[in-house]
């Protein structure tokens, strides 16, 4: 055995909520056996799944340190995230801290008086070089709050046990009065925390989310876990979701339940956040663990991982039987409309804006549009085409389910370890028995393939409907605020970005008409005008007024449909079958 596992410090947190209501947590962190001259606590700067620095050291207040008998240790900050402690002589030390939180999202901190969700990496600190280390964490409730739900295992009444900080970290902790039910699927225990009340039938979502899980078990293989925990906070208007190893946090209108087709959209983020139990939390690209809490961990693989996900979320539904054929590529479709009708699309790959997307994708700004695209999206396209490819090639005895089920017990369950991107790409047509370097290389590539080379293979198309369409278009959108119209978005190679009219630009008149904050004048003149036509803005820049003339244009708005070819061959036919089965 390594001597060093006698040195090994044992860590504890425990977290109060006494000043709950300004939005605060205080922990209390005790490490004994120590046997070094000095610890340096570090807290870290991003979080697992969503690839941004957000610097959560930033809401950490009232730092103290003690000896075991209360003495105050002086302590030094050594870098943004790092806090220093001299330990010469000490075997164990004390460390206690206020935690601010009141960001609503899934990846940050939310303490206020009715709940608390508890982000571990914007929460907990490590020892440096003790990553391994394993933790226990005390949740003392309020005298008004009855539940903790959490995927960190129970060891005693409100006390949790991490073997290592890669599990603590991700794995979030709710705490309040959440309305908790538990049931079992694929053989795996599932317990479901609402947070905020909603409009949800627990009889249905049980069923529902049951039926998605065994789904998607049955794609996999086999299911990782014995148990997994479901949060949803319920705001009036909310979405998203973050995965994690086993559980997963989600957001949701509490009122959306109701609407059958914002309930499909809840269906289908449960199916997106499922998914990464494999797809990213177990199967991976090597940049993706073990991870470095500190910085960016670069990777141009997240158009397999967020890709793949994106194109099967939809799928599962559709082949639950949520969604008919009708719905489903409908939704297929809007990946291609969302993508092409930006001009990024021509400047950033896929694989490009997964290694960006710790400065583009978390940071959009007014011209993000006109620079890239989303990997979620253009992956979920080019999943797709591997999806029909792979059928096609096998005459419909394999899919891309047999791909990344052979991937998964491969590099996860045999080797234990990330992958490279040729390798699955290997793998991948060593099962489909045909290249695929068409669609693997097009993800490093910003121009587009030939769609219909592929669609057609099973007996579809996907048609611009919007292709004989005369509409005419500035480029711009607006924003209206206090009767002031203002220019939100310019579209690239468009009339008013040609011309100069820039974002933040007050529009104050065209061809000397006066706007009016209340009428829609600028639709009106759109309407009226004639291709090619000139159009004059009077505008207001940083307080100064100048004359703009913007050249109107035909519009180059796609709006794509994917629907079955009006004449199929028997194979195409037997095919497609198959690609909706």
């Amino acid at each position: 055995m390594d001597s060093d596992h006698f040195n090994i410090p044992e860590i504890h947190f425990e977290v109060s909520f006494s000043e709950a209501q300004a939005h605060y947590i205080e922990v209390k962190m005790s490490i004994a056996k120590l046997n070094q001259p000095y610890v340096d606590l570090k807290m870290p700067v991003w979080s697992p799944g969503s690839y941004l620095i957000r610097e959560y050291a930033k809401n950490v207040e009232r730092f103290r340190s003690f000896d075991k008998t209360g003495n105050t240790i002086t302590y030094q900050k050594i870098s943004k995230n790092t806090w220093r402690i001299p330990t010469e002589s000490l075997d164990q030390i004390e460390v206690i801290y206020a935690v601010y939180g009141f960001e609503v999202s899934v990846r940050t901190n939310f303490f206020d008086s009715d709940h608390a969700f508890i982000v571990p990496t914007a929460t907990f600190f490590h020892i440096d070089g003790r990553i391994d280390n394993p933790s226990t964490v005390s949740i003392v409730l309020k005298d008004s709050w009855a539940s903790i739900s959490t995927g960190l295992e129970q060891i005693e009444e409100r006390k949790f046990y991490a073997p290592n900080f890669d599990v603590l970290y991700d794995t979030p902790i709710e705490a309040g009065n959440q309305d908790v039910w538990k049931f079992q699927a694929a053989g795996v225990e599932h317990e479901c925390a609402m947070v905020g009340g909603g409009s949800y039938d627990k009889e249905r979502l049980t069923k529902d989310i049951t039926r998605i899980v065994e789904e998607e078990t049955r794609i996999w293989g086999s299911n990782p876990n014995e148990r997994y925990v479901i949060i949803t906070h319920n705001y009036q208007s909310g979405g998203g979701g973050l995965e994690h190893l086993n559980s997963t946090v989600l957001g949701a209108s509490r009122n959306a339940y109701l609407n059958e087709t914002s309930y499909k959209n809840y269906l289908s983020l449960v199916a997106h956040e499922y998914f990464h139990l494999w797809n990213v939390k177990r199967l991976r690209p090597k940049a993706l663990g073990p991870f470095n809490y500190d910085a960016e961990n670069y990777t141009t693989g997240l158009w397999i991982m967020e890709g793949f996900t994106s194109y099967y979320d939809n799928l599962i539904i559709k082949r639950c039987g949520f969604y008919d054929e009708k719905e489903y590529l409908a939704l297929l479709a809007n990946d291609f409309n969302i993508v092409l009708n930006r001009p990024g699309h021509t400047i950033q790959s896929a694989a490009a804006s997964s290694f960006d997307t710790w400065i583009k994708y978390y940071r959009p700004d007014e011209n993000s549009m006109n620079s890239g695209i989303s990997y979620y999206n253009k992956g979920a396209m080019l999943t797709a085409l591997l999806d029909i490819k792979i059928i096609a090639a096998t005459e419909g005895r394999l899919k891309l389910d047999d791909v990344i089920r052979e991937a998964y017990e491969e590099f996860y369950l045999k080797l234990d370890r990330g992958f490279e991107e040729n390798e699955l790409r290997s793998l991948a047509e060593r099962i489909a028995g045909t290249s695929l370097d068409d669609i693997f290389n097009a993800a490093h590539q910003d121009g587009e393939l030939e769609y219909n080379d592929y669609f057609n293979l099973v007996g579809y198309e996907i048609v611009d409907t919007n292709v004989n369409n005369n509409t005419l278009t500035l480029g711009i959108t607006t924003n209206k605020v206090d009767g002031l119209i203002s220019v939100a978005t310019v579209e690239k190679d468009s009339g008013a970005y040609d011309a100069g009219l820039s974002v933040k630009d007050e529009l104050i008149a065209i061809n000397n008409n006066r706007l009016d904050v209340k009428d829609k004048e600028i639709d009106f003149i759109v309407q009226h005008a004639k291709e090619g036509e000139t159009l004059n803005f009077l505008v207001a820049r940083d307080g100064l007024v100048r004359e703009i003339p913007v050249q109107i244009r035909k519009s180059n708005k796609k709006i794509y449909e994917i629907r079955p070819l009006k004449e199929q061959t028997f194979l195409q036919e037997l095919l497609g079958k198959i690609w909706m089965a």
